[in-house]
């Protein structure tokens, strides 16, 4: 209880589990206030660390002995919760794409970034080293995620691929499917001899979603299908042509659902076209219920 100094100041003031690594003379050790004093620190939920027996600096022999600097680290490591994706890599896309028409223009569409957002928090919390690979979002980076900005589709592609290998793709990112032939160097202006209209030429973007999950080392794939109609026809059709393991499955013509709300209900198809719904509440509970059931199946496989 005493706190005249840093150490002990934050003893007393922390609400985080505590460790101690006693070192010490072995008559010290076995002195019975130490031995009280131990007892009592215990009672209060502190954690032992040692001592090891062996030489000591003054010459003597016996228990006293601090633990060498693996064994603490090894016993510090055991004080954490295990979480359910520890040590995988997982890769998340969220936002939209942009695609210039000119300098002034571009083309894309009403994504937020905020399921991907969330997931990329819960996958964190779980554990796992995440890659976030956004569009253009006004979020702020979740702690402990590493964050790529990108504009384009083909920027998203080449980010991702950069951040191959891993263990984990979820596809969140409402990813542009054509993009304009020619960007205009300079702002188009309009042309009073071709009427009411413009002709824009456009070409396909490259699938980031099928070309990650069609490599070699190709990750579990998880991806999303935001549709007006047909939901599960067309999100059981996306699952079998990318090669997924599961998709996920929003309406977006549900506005209390779809772009830019807070929350989100899903449906999630896995590779033996079974359904798994998730009522509708934030997007950050729905994010968690994902990663959990990814990591069930990761689990499984």
């Amino acid at each position: 209880g005493v706190a005249n100094d840093l150490l002990t100041t934050l003893v007393l003031a922390t609400d985080a589990p505590i460790a101690l690594a006693p070192a010490m003379n072995q008559a010290m050790w076995r002195d019975a206030a130490t031995q009280a004093n131990l007892e009592l620190l215990q009672g209060r939920g502190m954690r032992l660390f040692g001592p090891a027996s062996g030489s000591q600096a003054c010459g003597d022999v016996g228990l006293g002995r601090m633990l060498e600097p693996n064994d603490l680290a090894l016993l510090a490591a055991d004080c954490f919760q295990r979480q359910a994706l520890d040590g995988l890599h997982i890769l998340i896309t969220a936002g939209p794409t942009q695609e210039n028409i000119d300098p002034v223009r571009y083309i894309t569409n009403h994504s937020s970034g905020k399921m991907g957002f969330a997931l990329a928090e819960a996958a964190a919390e779980a554990g796992a080293k995440v890659t976030l690979v956004s569009g253009p979002v006004h979020l702020p980076t979740p702690d402990r995620v590493s964050r790529i900005d990108v504009v384009s589709a083909r920027d998203m592609l080449a980010a991702c691929e950069t951040a191959m290998p891993c263990d984990v793709l979820i596809a969140a990112a409402a990813v542009a499917d054509y993009r304009p032939e020619v960007v205009a160097q300079h702002k188009l202006k309009k042309d009073p001899s071709s009427g009411e209209g413009m002709l824009l030429q456009m070409v396909r973007n490259p699938d980031i979603l099928a070309t990650i999950a069609g490599r070699d080392d190709r990750p579990f794939s998880v991806g999303f299908a935001a549709e007006t109609e047909n939901l599960l026809e067309y999100a059981s059709r996306k699952l079998r042509d990318k090669n997924l393991d599961l998709i996920v499955a929003n309406d977006v013509a549900n506005p209390s659902i779809g772009f830019n709300s807070e929350e989100n209900a899903i449906t999630v198809i896995d590779r033996e076209l079974q359904q798994i719904s998730f009522a509708q509440t934030s997007k950050g509970k729905i994010a968690r219920q994902l990663i959990t059931l990814i990591a069930e199946r990761l689990n499984k496989n």
